[in-house]
């Protein structure tokens, strides 16, 4: 099959913030000082609910599309809005970029360029396949290697960042995430989705820096919650669909 190459995409970076008022706005100014190199990108942050001030310092950026949801949606619920965006204004590329500064815009090119290039449907930034400065903690560390064993197991794909959400796709998956994307924690989960409907995942190497501002919303007893919830969804994909 022949993959369309695209010199000059449109390209929607997505991305969800709740209750990010201490980040959001170094996180902007860096992706519009990344903007003068590629002019045909537009910054979309998704509001989830936040009961701060995140979307007042938004407002203040009148060149970043705000989606202001009502109520929390949880991160899956305000990735895919940002994927629903992405899909009804006809961009090439959407990109999932965190609002609380750990991903780094000097890594856009990394993961954007495969997809322009058509070598793949999704490329994720990784802090795996190359040894990077990354240190998480002891059991973060083994929950990311868990998900890479399960899903090789149950899809034969191998992803070394499976939680990565630092993640660039092309027209045909922004179609498909704007009707089906899993609610909580679904960055493993769609990588089984994505190889049920035949869809090439890559990886590149990218630096990822520690969380600039907020608190993380998964805590010890949620990341038991998480890893039983996920577990369960990635079976049943890969026992509803086939891989």
């Amino acid at each position: 099959m022949k993959h369309t190459q695209l010199s000059d995409p449109s390209v929607l970076i997505i991305v969800p913030a709740y209750n990010e008022e201490e980040a959001i706005s170094g996180t902007i100014m860096k992706l519009t000082q990344f903007k003068k190199q590629m002019p045909n990108l537009d910054i979309c942050v998704i509001n989830d609910g936040s009961k701060d001030n995140t979307a007042e310092i938004v407002r203040g950026f009148p060149e970043v599309i705000l989606l202001d949801l009502p109520n929390n949606l949880g991160i899956g619920g305000a990735v895919q809005t940002g994927y629903k965006y992405a899909d009804q204004a006809g961009y090439d590329i959407a990109v999932q970029f965190d609002a609380d500064g750990q991903h780094n815009v000097d890594d856009l090119h990394t993961i954007i360029g495969p997809v322009a290039a058509g070598e793949c449907d999704m490329c994720i930034g990784s802090r795996f396949v190359e040894k990077t400065e990354y240190s998480g903690s002891p059991f973060r560390r083994a929950g990311i290697f868990y998900f890479e064993r399960l899903i090789h197991l149950l899809s034969g794909q191998k992803v070394t960042d499976p939680t990565s959400g630092f993640r660039a796709v092309n027209r045909d998956v922004i179609e498909l995430f704007s009707i089906n994307y899993p609610s909580d924690y679904p960055e493993p989960e769609v990588i089984i989705y994505l190889r049920r409907k035949k869809k090439r995942i890559e990886e590149r190497t990218v630096l990822m820096h520690s969380r600039q501002g907020g608190e993380s919303s998964i805590t010890p007893f949620k990341s038991v919650y998480y890893m039983a919830k996920v577990t369960l969804s990635i079976v049943m994909q890969r026992l509803v669909g086939g891989a």
